[in-house]
């Protein structure tokens, strides 16, 4: 991976394909590796850029508070790094949420977007609360604690949740916790998402249990020109789970 810092990070990232440049956010608490079986797939297609964000894989943090604009903010300064004025851009989960954040603060910069087990509410009060609990919880314990309850929920199917817990316990516990802090103070995007003009992919598994589908359902509604795929079965990790159907996915971003 290459690195380049910014904004009182390093941030590490990757390259390769050629064509529309598409960058592709991973969610909490994973990194770039995630897309490992979908690169492959879109690279003839797309001029892929996977950034490891602030916290997770290659990349540092800090140690103040942060939060998605400011991982949306890390972005810009790649895209920047690279020459790139204008890129599409799909984001897993937390991945997404950073995403959105981009295409409010960077409009111009957007020339299509994709929504992967995303949603665009904001976390309840109880949702909230539970993020300051576990943040609690790593900084004492570590983040073993996250990957035992959290793999299982990513996935029903045994060996991407073998990929992912293993993925999970390699992050550091600064990243999961500035994450987990970042996310509960996110605010709700949903008045942003009748703005996307261009083009926009929505992908949920119906199985996922840890976003819901009607989260999914509800962006398609809000922008009607969407394309929408819900993929049966599937559950928190569409682009390990079914990766081809999600690069197919993805496609309508070129």
């Amino acid at each position: 991976m290459q690195t380049i810092n910014l904004n009182g990070i390093s941030l590490a990232y990757t390259r390769r394909g050629k064509g529309t440049p598409l960058v592709l956010v991973h969610g909490y608490p994973l990194d770039h590796t995630i897309w490992n079986e979908v690169t492959p797939l879109l690279e003839n297609t797309f001029d892929l850029i996977l950034p490891d964000m602030r916290g997770f894989g290659e990349s540092t943090t800090i140690d103040e508070p942060y939060s998605m604009d400011d991982m949306a903010g890390d972005i810009a300064g790649l895209l920047d790094h690279l020459g790139i004025e204008k890129a599409a851009m799909a984001g897993h989960s937390m991945g997404g949420y950073i995403a959105l954040a981009f295409a409010r603060l960077y409009p111009t910069r957007v020339r299509g977007l994709g929504l992967v087990s995303s949603q665009a509410l904001a976390d309840t009060l109880e949702r909230k609360q539970g993020r300051y609990d576990t943040a609690a919880q790593v900084a004492g314990k570590g983040v073993g604690i996250v990957a035992e309850a959290m793999a299982p929920k990513l996935s029903s199917d045994t060996r991407v949740e073998s990929f992912a817990r293993q993925l999970i316990e390699k992050q550091s516990s600064a990243g999961v916790i500035g994450a987990l802090k970042a996310m509960a103070e996110r605010g709700d995007s949903t008045s942003l998402l009748s703005l996307l003009k261009y083009a926009v992919v929505i992908l949920h598994g119906s199985s996922d249990v840890l976003i819901p589908v009607e989260r999914g359902r509800e962006i398609k509604e809000a922008i009607p020109h969407a394309e929408y795929f819900e993929l049966a079965g599937v559950g928190h990790m569409p682009m390990m789970e079914a990766a081809g159907k999600t690069a197919e996915a993805l496609k309508y971003l070129k």
